[in-house]
């Protein structure tokens, strides 16, 4: 199989700004990934990983885990930053995506006031229901490649996105 090049350009434009950082955490295990969906906030109604702003004072995985335990009530088990989405909604709202995975949980994912958990196989994942930009980067996610990826949308609609595969960092 033949490597798919590194990225030589970064997708999310020089001098980008978002307005706030934010996090996304996936659990990828036994052929499955899981998926919450999201009950209210940017995105109610659509599947995504848990995740949510990050605080002042707070690192970027401090945030995933914190917002991961509050959606879902269960702890993810060592979890990595495997890549970046700029996430940007015209007249709206500029976003920084901190990406992260994780192979493992502590406990059991239970429905919450902000999400329900959706273990889904990884061969029969439901982009439909998903952010339009997800299906361009969340391969990367599922293969434990960094990524960048930057997306812009006009209302609900996609109107540009890039994703580059990263150097490993191993």
């Amino acid at each position: 199989m033949r490597a798919r090049p590194l990225a030589t350009e970064r997708p999310i434009p020089e001098g980008w700004r978002p307005d706030l950082h934010a996090t996304l955490l996936f659990i990828v295990r036994s052929g499955e990934i899981l998926l919450i969906d999201k009950k209210r906030g940017i995105g109610a109604g659509k599947l995504n990983g848990a995740g949510g702003k990050v605080e002042p004072g707070e690192s970027t995985l401090e945030a995933a885990t914190r917002e991961f335990r509050e959606e879902l009530g269960a702890r993810p088990v060592a979890p990595r930053k495997v890549g970046e989405v700029g996430f940007e909604m015209l007249g709206a709202m500029a976003i920084r995506i901190h990406v992260f995975r994780s192979d493992a949980l502590e406990g059991e994912p239970v429905e919450t006031s902000e999400a329900t958990p959706v273990w889904t196989p990884i061969d029969d994942i439901p982009y439909d229901r998903m952010w339009e930009d997800d299906r361009h980067w969340l391969p990367h996610v599922i293969e434990d490649r960094p990524f960048e990826a930057y997306a812009r949308f006009e209302g609900d609609h996609m109107a540009h996105c890039r994703v580059a595969r990263l150097p490993d960092t191993a």
